[in-house]
C-alpha cells in the first residue's frame, strides 16, 4: 500500500482521529499550566514584592503584635498570655491573640497584603525549646515603602508598650533576649545614696552620652584647620562597691529609667560563658541599653587570692580572666557602650580589672550616713517635720553604724503610717 493511500486510511479511522485529539488536548492542556506557572512566576517577580522575617529577628515579635493589631477579623488565632503589673502594684493575666501558622489577608493602605505564617516541626531553638517561625508579607507592586511603613507603625506599638517602662535583657545563648516584662521605670529619687553621690554618677553618665564627639575630635590646632583627634575609645566603665543591701543595683535600675535605657544582665559565672561569646555579646547589645554584671567578684578574683589557694578557684568557668579584659577594652571591643559592674568585695577583684580604661569611676556604696537615714525618712514620712528625721537618724546611729539601705526600707515597710512607731522601735532595724 503506497505511503499516501496508508495515511489517507488513518485519517478516515474514527479511533485514531480521537486519540490524535485526546492528545493534542493534553499537549495543550500541559503547555497551558506551564504558561501558566511560568506567568505567574513572572508575575511575582516584576509584579508583587516579598518581605520575609524570620522569628531570631528583633522586629519578628513587634510585627506579630502588629499583625494583631490589624488582623482582627481573622478566625483562625493563637494565644499568647502575658501578666500586666498595674501602677498599684496589682498584676493582670493579659491575652492576646495573633494570627495562627497560615494563610492570612490584611487591608492596608488601600492595599491587599497576604500574610504567611510558617513554623517549623523538625526545628526547635535549643535555648528556648520554640520551633523556628517565620512571616512573610506579600503585596502588589514593586514599592518597598509599604513594608517598611509596616515595620516603623510595628516599631513604635512596640514603643509605645513600653513607654515609661525599663526592660531588662538576658543572654540566652548568642544573643540578647527580653527577660521578664518591662518593669515600671523606678524614679531616682527613690533610691537614697549618700549625700553627692547620685548626682556625681548622674551627671558622669549624661555628660558621656551628650559629647561622643569628644572622644574622637576635639576642637582645632591653634596653626592649622584641621581638627584635633583624640582617638579617646568611646566607652565607659563603673564600679559601684560596698556591702550588700546598700543600693548598688537599685541606683542601676534607677539610672536606665532616668536614661530611659535598657538593662542587659550578664552574668559573668555562667559556666556557658566563654572569651568568644562574651565579646559578641558586647558587640550586640541593643542599643541605648547598660550593660550590668553583677558580683564580678564571684567570677574573678585577685591572682594573688588565686595563687594562696589555688584548688578553691581552679575550673569556675570557661571565661578566662584575659578574655574579659580583652572584651572590655581590647583591640575588638565595641564603642559606645556604658558597662556597670558591682561587687561587694573589691579588695578581690584583681588591679589590672579595675584599672582606668576599664573602670573609668569606682564609687563605693556603704552602710548609711545620717544624711542618708534623714532623707529616707522624709521619702516615707513626707508630713512629719524635719526635727523628726533627724531624730530618727541620731537613734539609728546609736544603735549601729552598720545599716544597709534594705534594712531601713524593710523597717519603715513595717510601719507604713506609724512614724512614732518607726522612731521608737528603731533598734528593730538591726533583728
Amino acid at each position: 500500500m503506497p505511503f499516501s493511500d496508508f495515511v489517507l486510511a488513518l485519517k478516515d479511522n474514527p479511533y485514531f482521529g480521537a486519540g490524535f485529539g485526546l492528545v493534542g488536548v493534553g499537549t495543550a492542556l500541559a503547555l497551558a499550566r506551564k504558561g501558566a506557572q511560568f506567568g505567574l512566576v513572572a508575575f511575582r517577580r516584576h509584579y508583587m514584592i516579598t518581605l520575609e522575617v524570620p522569628s531570631k529577628d528583633k522586629s519578628y515579635h513587634w510585627l506579630l503584635s502588629w499583625i494583631s493589631h490589624h488582623a482582627k477579623r481573622t478566625q483562625h488565632l493563637s494565644v499568647e498570655t502575658s501578666y500586666l503589673q498595674h501602677e498599684s502594684g496589682r498584676v493582670s493575666t493579659k491575652f492576646d491573640f495573633v494570627p495562627s501558622p497560615g494563610n492570612h489577608f490584611i487591608w492596608y493602605r488601600r492595599k491587599w497584603i497576604r500574610i504567611e505564617r510558617n513554623r517549623e516541626k523538625q526545628m526547635i531553638d535549643l535555648h528556648t525549646g520554640t520551633p523556628w517561625e517565620s512571616v512573610t508579607f506579600t503585596a502588589l507592586g514593586t514599592n518597598r515603602e509599604i513594608f517598611f511603613n509596616i515595620l516603623q507603625e510595628a516599631r513604635a506599638l512596640a514603643l509605645q508598650q513600653q513607654e515609661g517602662r525599663t526592660v531588662m535583657y538576658t543572654a540566652m545563648g548568642a544573643e540578647w533576649r527580653q527577660f521578664g516584662f518591662p518593669r515600671r521605670r523606678r524614679p531616682l529619687r527613690s533610691v537614697v545614696l549618700d549625700e553627692g553621690v547620685s548626682e556625681r554618677l548622674v551627671q558622669d553618665v549624661k555628660e558621656f552620652i551628650e559629647n561622643p564627639k569628644w572622644y574622637s575630635e576635639r576642637g582645632k590646632a591653634r596653626h592649622s584647620k584641621d581638627p584635633v583627634f583624640l582617638g579617646i575609645p568611646y566607652r565607659r566603665g563603673y564600679l559601684l562597691y560596698g556591702p550588700p543591701g546598700c543600693g548598688k543595683s537599685s541606683f542601676i535600675t534607677a539610672l536606665a529609667g532616668e536614661l530611659q535605657y535598657s538593662i542587659c544582665l550578664l552574668s559573668l559565672s555562667d559556666r556557658s560563658l566563654s572569651d568568644d561569646r562574651l565579646n559578641h555579646l558586647l558587640s550586640v547589645a541593643p542599643q541605648q541599653s547598660i550593660i550590668l554584671l553583677e558580683d564580678v567578684d564571684a567570677a574573678f578574683v585577685s591572682r594573688d587570692l588565686a595563687a594562696e589557694n589555688p584548688a578553691v578557684y581552679q575550673g569556675m568557668g570557661r571565661l578566662t580572666f584575659s578574655g574579659l579584659l580583652n572584651a572590655l577594652d581590647g583591640v575588638a571591643s565595641t564603642e559606645a557602650r556604658i558597662v556597670f559592674m558591682t561587687t561587694n568585695y573589691v579588695d578581690r577583684l584583681d588591679p589590672a580589672l579595675v584599672r582606668p580604661g576599664r573602670v573609668d569611676l569606682k564609687q563605693y556604696v556603704g552602710h548609711c550616713s545620717r544624711w542618708q537615714l534623714s532623707r529616707m525618712f522624709q521619702r516615707f514620712y513626707p508630713e512629719q517635720p524635719p526635727a523628726a528625721a533627724e531624730h530618727f537618724a541620731e537613734q539609728a546611729l546609736a544603735a549601729s553604724d552598720h545599716i544597709s539601705a534594705a534594712q531601713v526600707q524593710g523597717h519603715f515597710m513595717l510601719y507604713k503610717s506609724d512614724p512614732r512607731g518607726a522612731i521608737e522601735n528603731v533598734r528593730c532595724i538591726l533583728q
